[in-house]
């Protein structure tokens, strides 16, 4: 290998750290050809999990390796959501969980074609954050999203959109995740037709740690009223000490009765319909 070769090779390891996916599109971007790229796989400097994508040799390939290299790579602002933040966090023990797990991302974009194809037992899924839109546009004026990928955000900052950072692997590397409160919502979006009310109702009960102020603020941005009555009525069947503390005078749960599920009881107070036998529903 000439003297040109060798300084591009020993720039990748510094570009690429071990561990991370780097797509085509980013590799080229930083000067490196695909038919530069095929070589480096022949000669073992690079592997090429799935079509499009290249790691360096090194550790076992992990979900979170692929989340990773989504954020700090590929640009993307898809965070870890819903049930998937929750579960990792320790709070979905009771949950029950079957067969390979499914990995929830929340974010505006779609999913690389290639994140799937990795040999992965867990397989990623999308959730379209449009509820959340009011708090996008806040974090693109604010210049939030820029930032978290040029330079480090305070937890503060995050905080104030239902997002927190969470360290992990050999790099330290502050994977996005929603934060307890944001997590609980993007659950809620997802009753009745992707997620059932009863494990819903389990992650609820385990939630008794809530920040009031910030899921006030969180419950004022939300736009689903589905979403917002469904919270609160499974807070309060849990008799959360934190819901006492929400100020609600600016959060929007729209008017009228709202069915959630056919011969259910309704909420008296949040006027959202819950199973009848929800008291009964056996860990």
């Amino acid at each position: 290998m000439n003297k040109r070769n060798s300084s591009k090779l020993n720039r990748l390891h510094s570009l690429l750290e071990e561990g991370l996916l780097a797509p085509t599109s980013w590799l080229e971007e930083q000067g490196y050809s695909r038919a530069l790229l095929s070589k480096y796989v022949e000669s073992g400097w690079l592997v090429s999990p799935a079509r499009g994508v290249y790691r360096r040799p090194g550790p076992q390939l992990k979900w979170q390796h692929v989340v990773a290299s989504l954020q700090l790579l590929a640009g993307s602002f898809l965070h870890v959501g819903g049930r998937t933040a929750l579960i990792h966090r320790g709070l979905g023990q009771y949950v029950r969980l079957s067969g390979a797990e499914t990995i929830l991302l929340h974010g505006p974009e779609v999913l690389p074609a290639w994140v799937n194809k990795l040999g992965l037992q867990e397989r990623f899924v999308v959730r379209n954050d449009a509820m959340f839109g009011a708090l996008r546009a806040r974090l693109d004026t604010q210049g939030v999203l820029v930032d978290f990928h040029d330079q480090p955000i305070g937890a503060g900052q995050l905080a104030d959109f239902g997002l927190q950072q969470m360290t992990w692997g050999a790099w330290d590397w502050g994977l996005l995740y929603s934060s307890d409160e944001r997590a609980m919502l993007e659950v809620l979006q997802d009753v009745p037709t992707k997620e059932s009310v009863y494990e819903a109702d389990v992650l609820m009960q385990a939630l008794g740690h809530l920040r009031p102020a910030r899921v006030s603020a969180l419950l004022q941005a939300c736009a689903s009223v589905k979403v917002k009555r469904l919270f609160l009525a499974l807070a309060d069947r849990h008799r959360h000490a934190w819901l006492a503390h929400l100020d609600l005078t600016k959060v929007d749960l729209g008017t009228g009765k709202r069915m959630l599920v056919r011969g259910g009881k309704l909420h008296p107070k949040y006027l959202i319909t819950l199973p009848a036998d929800l008291d009964d529903y056996a860990q």
